[in-house]
């Protein structure tokens, strides 16, 4: 099996491609979402309350500073 990327610059090519899906000659697999989006949102609808925006950049710099210590 190969796998492609294709841009669709005609309308009409979908429909095409649809038709091949029909016929089992091709699989489409919606990659349009956001992966670390949908994650992240996950994660946010588990906590009580999201980081402040400090509360990350210090996190951030922490994690900065061990890296670099080395």
């Amino acid at each position: 099996m190969n796998t492609m990327r294709i841009d669709i610059l005609n309308p009409k090519a979908v429909k095409l491609l649809k038709t091949l899906a029909d016929l089992n000659l091709i699989a489409i697999q919606d990659t349009s979402k956001n992966g670390f989006e949908d994650i992240l949102r996950k994660l946010r609808a588990k906590s009580k309350s999201a980081p402040s925006l400090e509360e990350i950049t210090k996190e951030v710099e922490l994690v900065r500073s061990k890296r670099y210590e080395k």
